[in-house]
């Protein structure tokens, strides 16, 4: 049976893609956030897994509003990441761990999760700048499996039922017939709005707050409607639902607790509050 080892959680915002492009990460401006990365590198590079499972949220590359499905798996050989303005330049194709995608497929219709499958799939930022955050030399040594969650287009699914959803995610990975390890990545959030009267808005107190609730009470978030995330988080915030289903998916297998190996809560970037956190799986 696979190993699942444990999960990252990290902000996407695509000036970090600009950023890196011009390799201003040392800039006062841009260190807090970079400086947050290299103890969770040191921890992906002694656990070396070998696929990685991406909750996010695309943006408009491969789902636009009048075709934006609840939840999408993709069941391709490659993603390939196309150009998307904003300075970030075309990144390298993520190689695509086939036999892990149909299988979670498969678990997941199993258990009445109605998802869209994938053979082929654009990914933008959400997918690409994690992986390039995370292994920052390129030539990424993992293989992926995207999975991705609509906090795009009215009606969201309840956070109730994202957390589901990434505890059958991670119960799958852990009966997948394979003897490869395998992380789990949350990507997106955390609080922030781009755009509207609350443009700007940031809720440190209710980020910090959720962050402590993944290591402590997990289920914490799912008490809270999605129009009360919204309110809470500001209206792309409610991003926050990809590190609920990371988080959902280390309840599987074996080993029924979690560590915090590292942890980096940064505002302003953008006007948004970047959030990044990694935990791995322990036997309590």
């Amino acid at each position: 049976m696979a190993n699942l080892i444990g999960g990252v959680a990290t902000s996407h915002i695509p000036a970090i893609g600009g950023a890196i492009h011009k390799g201003i990460q040392q800039e006062p401006y841009w260190k807090p956030f970079f400086d947050g990365f290299p103890p969770i590198r040191e921890w992906l590079h002694a656990k070396k897994p070998d696929v990685l499972v991406i909750f996010y949220n695309d943006h408009g590359l491969n789902f636009f509003l009048d075709k934006m499905p609840t939840f999408a798996v993709g069941a391709a050989q490659q993603y390939v990441n196309s150009d998307e303005g904003w300075g970030i330049p075309s990144l390298e194709p993520l190689r695509g761990e086939v036999d892990l995608s149909w299988h979670l497929i498969n678990t997941l219709i199993d258990k009445e999760f109605d998802v869209v499958s994938c053979q082929e799939m654009l990914v933008d930022h959400a997918c690409s700048l994690p992986l390039k955050l995370l292994y920052p030399e390129g030539n990424y040594p993992v293989t992926v499996v995207p999975v991705c969650i609509n906090t795009v287009q009215f009606p969201l699914p309840k956070a109730s039922r994202v957390y589901a959803l990434g505890k059958a995610v991670g119960q799958a990975i852990a009966d997948w017939n394979s003897s490869k390890t395998v992380a789990v990545i949350a990507s997106g959030g955390l609080s922030h709005q781009l755009d509207g009267e609350r443009a700007g808005f940031i809720n440190k107190e209710f980020d910090l707050q959720f962050m402590d609730s993944l290591l402590t009470n997990p289920e914490w978030a799912t008490q809270f409607s999605i129009h009360e995330l919204v309110e809470k988080t500001g209206t792309q915030g409610v991003e926050l639902l990809m590190w609920l289903a990371m988080r959902a998916a280390l309840t599987a297998g074996a080993g029924a607790g979690v560590r915090k190996v590292h942890s980096n809560y940064h505002i302003p970037i953008s006007n948004t509050a970047t959030g990044l956190l990694a935990l791995e799986k322990t036997a309590y």
